[in-house]
């Protein structure tokens, strides 16, 4: 987010997957303004296909029940399609739409008053989090450790305030830019970094205090487990 509070904007020579995400959702906006509903359906059918894996882990990042998880994606898509018309086609839309998500979830966690303790059973997240990590040959025994290395780390970040949670999610976890998430979450890029630093020292500090579930002749897991701010 730059000074004047306004969104950083697109690279016009971005060729990446997100850039094609941009043109996609450009062309959905120009076929509502051109009352051509039923192919702009079409589209953003495609568009929601591209999206919904991550936006489906983000939710569940925050509110931990499968169904609460899906109702906050469909709404979140339907608000986004809703208001498609008034996104500036410079921006990337998967950080304007992450923004409604991460909103849309955390409505539901002030509706509820609630926080749902996090638990997350390694089977949901064992293609996430092994593409972070060397593909190797693993005993039984190997497996089993690290399914708790990771379960170790979710239930470290849940023990974060709030606040610092969410960046962590974000950036940590999404791999979202400092920049992205403070246009995510509404706030200055200096403040998420903020947030970032006293989250990585706190996370570093307590994933020491179980350094024996971390131990690895080559890998110093209390410093590897996150991403330097950036």
């Amino acid at each position: 987010m730059t000074a004047d509070g306004q969104m950083y904007p697109v690279n016009p020579s971005d060729t990446s997957p997100r850039d094609k995400i941009n043109r996609l959702a450009a062309k959905i906006k120009f076929l509502i303004a051109s009352k051509d509903m039923a192919t702009a359906r079409d589209e953003y059918q495609e568009l929601i296909t591209r999206l919904q894996t991550r936006a489906s882990r983000i939710a569940y990042y925050y509110l931990r029940e499968r169904a609460e998880m899906e109702e906050a994606v469909q709404d979140a898509f339907l608000k986004a399609f809703l208001h498609l018309p008034s996104f500036r086609d410079e921006f990337y839309f998967d950080v304007w739409f992450t923004r409604i998500l991460v909103n849309g979830c955390l409505d539901r966690l002030r509706a509820t008053k609630r926080r749902t303790k996090w638990f997350v059973p390694a089977e949901d997240h064992e293609e996430r989090f092994s593409k972070s990590q060397p593909t190797t040959r693993r005993t039984p025994e190997g497996s089993l450790l690290e399914k708790e290395r990771r379960a170790q780390l979710i239930a470290t970040i849940d023990r974060l305030p709030a606040r610092q949670r969410d960046v962590t999610i974000l950036h940590q976890l999404e791999g979202h830019s400092t920049s992205e998430v403070a246009e995510m979450l509404d706030i200055t890029d200096a403040t998420v970094r903020v947030h970032l630093f006293r989250a990585l020292k706190s996370l570093r500090h307590n994933l020491k205090k179980e350094q024996w579930l971390f131990e690895r002749p080559d890998v110093n897991w209390a410093n590897t487990t996150v991403r330097e701010c950036r």
